[in-house]
């Protein structure tokens, strides 16, 4: 089972998600996507940035996560 959401800030397309381990624990993802006019290209996958005991926890984790990238990096 993998759950997505897509949503902006900052200029990025900010899409978190979650996917269920053999465990049943779930693995946070994130996908981020330049979207601003002025700058070309730029995608970015992250991969099992951590692991929660809940898909709610992992989904709040990955959009977290992306904010704070996008913020100190953007």
């Amino acid at each position: 089972m993998q759950n997505t959401a897509i949503h902006q800030y900052n200029g990025y397309a900010v899409q978190p998600s979650a996917h269920r381990l053999p465990d049943g624990s779930f693995s946070s993802n994130l996908l981020l996507e330049r979207t601003d006019r002025g700058h070309t290209g730029g995608c970015y996958h992250f991969y099992s940035l951590d692991y929660f005991a809940s898909e709610e926890q992992a989904l709040q984790h990955s959009t977290s996560w992306a904010r704070n990238w996008v913020d100190t990096r953007g």
